[in-house]
């Protein structure tokens, strides 16, 4: 099939370099398709694509055919203020250890843009990213309203207030609080944890250094996310000890409860999710640790099922290094299997969190859960001190690797896999971007709102030439296939009305924008635009 073109004003990027290569549209397919299936649904008829890119070769991506896509930036983008000489040169390349911006094996170290923000600041709009790889952590920004490439994406920090270099970032979200980028190194303490960049009003950085927040802990933390009240959500994805083909729960979900929402360097409350049985007693880490089987995990994977859960102090006061993992232990909080993201569900008050689990990653795996899923928090308020925990999508093998989660209405939520070349290779599957309709109105409404929802598959990924070198042949410091990161839905509004589960998205609206990172190889920043 013909890749299909489409230019947007601000959008350059898209008909520039090759800007919508490796786009495919899948034609429409009445029976695998999901449509509004009745009034009061306000999202895009999405049909599903029939299925994942195989793993060989290079593949183009394959977008339902109600999304077109066009590119924001690419990774041989130079930086219009780069710091030469540490290296942070382009947008998606490291280049202090030189090799060029090709397929080679002493090609440049890949730094891969990861998560996205999306912010108005001042009429413009950018689109802000923390780089995952390479061998410093750094923030840039792509500016949608620049129309030359060249001066397109600027560094906003590489640099902590110590001028030293700070650890590679993975999640990342907006503080309109504290006003700063909140930004998560996924690493076991102490080089994991959480710092902050403070722009200003025009959406720059105050002074480019970005602040270690000592008081929200160190961990392997990835999902980060603001609710109403001020709290900082905090998903974590440390894999634990390997045991049959998988791995035992490792990783918690926390909430930080600031003293001062406006200054998180003054400390708070650190809290770890704790989940109790059906007789009341809490699941805690020594108990699945010795026991990666523990009948309960089967049980929480079970759609239809719901636990108690409760919040658990895991430190509190002062703005001191600790190490959150050790510390959520100790406290009793429940681990899971490598949870990643999460997100609060539009229309609920921030009542409702939606958290990815990724799961062990591999179909030799015979532990319950294997193959992680998508959950929901509920609970009466944001700062509540209990609730309830149930599945709301149950991975298998062809829905594994759960990691980036939006909502693009008020009931569709969009999920990316990231399942990695081993698992890619066990299934013979590159990674899928899947549409959840929670509210029970698409093409499954005939199973009923107390059936799990269906799957729709909206991307089925490629991989590009540069990720297929990487992947067969290329330097063991790039990664191999292409991975889908960064699913992000906002209207770009910057003050605290603007958080992410405050408004209803409306994906036919201009100011509501939809953007993904195909992370690798070429590592593309695509914005999605939807039709009816």
């Amino acid at each position: 099939m013909t890749p299909q073109r489409i230019s947007r004003a601000g959008l350059a990027g898209a008909l520039l370099a090759g800007g919508l290569a490796g786009l495919t549209v899948a034609p429409a397919i009445a029976h695998g398709g999901s449509g509004h299936g009745g009034s009061g649904h306000d999202g895009p008829t999405v049909a599903n694509v029939p299925s994942a890119n195989p793993r060989s070769g290079v593949q183009n991506n394959v977008l339902t055919s109600s999304a077109m896509q066009s590119s924001v930036a690419w990774g041989a983008l130079p930086l219009a203020n780069p710091d030469t000489a540490n290296g942070v040169t382009h947008y998606g390349y490291n280049t202090q250890a030189g090799g060029p911006l090709t397929q080679t094996s002493d090609e440049a170290r890949k730094t891969e843009p990861d998560k996205n923000v999306y912010l108005t600041f001042g009429g413009r709009h950018y689109l802000y990213q923390g780089h995952e790889g390479g061998p410093r952590g750094y923030v840039t920004r792509i500016d949608l309203d620049e129309p030359d490439p060249a001066k397109r994406v600027t560094l906003i920090s590489d640099v902590d207030d110590a001028g030293n270099a700070y650890p590679t970032i993975d999640g990342i979200t907006w503080d309109p609080f504290s006003h700063q980028l909140l930004l998560t190194a996924e690493a076991k303490a102490p080089n994991g944890g959480v710092l902050g960049v403070a722009l200003d009003a025009n959406g720059d950085a105050v002074d480019g250094k970005a602040v270690r927040l000592d008081a929200l802990g160190s961990g392997g933390y990835e999902g980060v996310q603001n609710d109403k009240d001020g709290n900082v959500w905090l998903v974590e994805d440390i894999g634990g000890t390997s045991v049959s083909g998988g791995k035992a729960p490792n990783s918690y979900v926390y909430r930080f409860v600031p003293t001062d929402k406006a200054d998180l360097t003054q400390g708070g409350a650190l809290q770890a999710l704790q989940i109790l049985r059906k007789d009341g007693t809490p699941v805690t880490a020594d108990q699945l640790q010795a026991d990666p089987t523990d009948a309960f995990l089967a049980q929480l994977h079970t759609y239809g099922t719901s636990f108690k859960t409760r919040w658990v102090t895991v430190h509190d006061g002062a703005a001191e290094a600790f190490d959150a993992t050790a510390a959520a232990k100790a406290a009793g909080a429940t681990p899971l299997k490598r949870p990643e993201n999460g997100v609060f569900r539009p229309g609920t008050g921030f009542r409702e969190f939606y958290f990815t689990e990724t799961g062990d990653t591999s179909t030799a795996s015979t532990l319950p859960g294997a193959y992680g899923g998508v959950f929901k928090v509920s609970q009466s308020s944001p700062s509540a001190a209990t609730g309830t925990i149930s599945i709301a999508a149950v991975g298998d093998k062809a829905h594994a690797g759960l990691d980036n989660i939006a909502f693009l209405t008020k009931d569709d939520l969009l999920v990316v896999e990231d399942a990695g070349d081993g698992l890619h290779a066990q299934r013979d599957a590159l990674d899928s971007g899947f549409l959840y309709d929670l509210g029970g109105q698409r093409g499954h409404r005939a199973a009923g709102r107390d059936r799990a929802p269906r799957a729709v598959r909206w991307l089925a990924e490629g991989r590009d030439a540069s990720a297929t070198f990487d992947a067969t042949s290329g330097p063991s410091y790039n990664d191999g296939d292409n991975e889908i990161t960064g699913i992000h839905v906002s209207d770009g509004d910057p003050t605290a009305a603007g958080l992410l589960g405050a408004k209803i998205p409306n994906p036919w609206s201009a100011t509501w924008r939809t953007f993904w990172t195909q992370q690798h190889g070429d590592n593309v920043t695509w914005e999605v635009h939807w039709r009816r």
